[in-house]
Parts: structure tokens; sequence; C-alpha cells
């Protein structure tokens, strides 16, 4: 039996069904996320909302891989944990437990978020219906200390298909979309809050950088933003992951 008096995180694993204590967790600190500041914000407001007891959303995060969707919702837990925020990360192959981890948790007086990492299905998988259960509750209302916070580079969950638009229909000028549309969209539309993140322009990339950086002299900032410049093109990414990237094989050097 964890103590979430002394454990901030768990990850579920499978195979020996049970929620495994994180004991070192990941120091990202919201401060260090650079470019993004108008999503950071939303989701903080929501998670204070939480936190104080006040009804807010479940997020879905998605867009562009290495823009900062995993790493922002990581930065909350650290800037959070002491006012009573703990965090469950479930791999989408587990969501079948979903509902049985959300009734060990759901009378205890932590505020809980269930991470969703990388988040999408296919044609034919069915582990989203245990994730819809927990974010709007069956014959029970979910619980008040649970929201879900998931990251995908898709806007909609579930794989959209033309011929599922062909039972689609007018009626009065307004659309009308078939069964199979309005299933595969309803998975998304559950989540209150949708934050989109894209590539970063060249200039956020070169503040990340930078901030990476800080030793480097204003005379050699030229050459650090070449080089990183060129990284990216290598990797045809200009995002806070590729950053840290160059940042992994370059620090230390000295740029002139």
């Amino acid at each position: 039996m964890i103590d979430w008096n002394v454990t901030y995180a768990a990850i579920w694993r499978q195979r020996k069904e049970y929620l495994r204590p994180v004991r070192h967790i990941d120091p990202i600190q919201l401060d260090d996320l650079l470019g993004i500041d108008g999503k950071k914000q939303l989701l903080v407001d929501n998670t204070e909302r939480f936190l104080a007891g006040k009804p807010a959303n479940n997020a879905l995060l998605w867009g562009s891989r290495g823009t900062g969707k995993s790493s922002l919702i990581k930065a909350l837990l650290n800037a959070y944990k002491i006012a009573g925020l703990r965090l469950i990360e479930v791999d989408k192959q587990d969501l079948v437990y979903l509902p049985e981890i959300v009734d060990d948790i759901r009378e205890l007086p932590q505020r809980f978020i269930i991470y969703c990492d990388d988040l999408s299905f296919e044609s034919g998988d069915s582990h989203y219906k245990s994730l819809k259960s927990v974010l709007e509750g069956s014959v029970e209302l979910p619980p008040d200390n649970v929201l879900v916070y998931a990251t995908s580079n898709r806007r909609h969950l579930l794989p959209e298909l033309m011929k599922d638009n062909l039972d689609s229909h007018l009626v009065d000028r307004e659309v009308h979309y078939s069964d199979t549309v309005e299933e595969k969209t309803s998975l998304s539309d559950r989540f209150g809050l949708s934050l989109g993140f894209y590539p970063q322009t060249p200039p956020a990339y070169l503040a990340i950088v930078d901030s990476l950086f800080p030793e480097v002299a204003d005379a050699a900032r030229a050459s650090l933003h070449k080089a990183a410049l060129d990284f990216a093109h290598q990797r045809a990414s200009k995002s806070g992951r590729t950053a840290k990237q160059f940042y992994n094989a370059f620090v230390g050097t000295a740029f002139v």
C-alpha cells in the first residue's frame, strides 16, 4: 500500500498489477519551459482550481513532438506536490485497469492527476472505453479528487477515416455527423481543456538554447545560434526537446 503522504508519483506496472512508487522524479520546473507561456498558464490555472476543490477540467495536450507537453505535466507535479498534488502514470494499454486504480484513491485527501502520455488509439482498439468511464463517470459520478491529463500527437484520439463521413448529412444547413464520427470525436470532447502545441519559431527555439547556455559570451552567440540551427535542421525539428539534445551534444564547447 502506497503512503501518499510521502509518495508524490507512481507508475502502474501491468505484469505485477501494482503501482510502483517513483523515488526519483524528473526535476523539471515550470520556469524551465519557454515559449509556451499561454498554454502553461491555462494548465496552471486549471490545476490550481482542482487543488482548491473547485470545478476543473480534464486536459488534453496535443500537437507536435518535443514541444513540452509531457514536461509541462511533470513540472506541475514539482510545483504543487507540497500542496497535495499527486501523479499516477498509466500507459495506454493499461487503461483497462483505470477504474480499479481510481477506486483505490477516490476517498483519499490528496488530489490525483492520472497521466497518460502519447495517447492515441487505432481502429478496433477498445482500451479507450475504460478512459471514457473515468472521464465522465458511469452510474457513479467520477471522483472529485481525480483528473486525467493526457498528451497526444493527435487532436482526435481515434483515427478519422474518409469512409466514416459517408453517412454524414445536412439538415437545415446543419451538419449531422455519422454515428462513427460522433463516437470518434466524443472521446476528445470529454477533455474540457484542449491545448494545441506547435513547432517553435526559430527565435523561440534560440531563446531556449540561450537559456541552456547562459555562460556563452554575447560575442559568441552568433556561433552558438548557427550551431543550434544546423543541429535542428538535421533533425527537421525546432523544439524544446531538440534544444535539450543540442545542449547534451555541445555543453562545454567553446563557441567563438
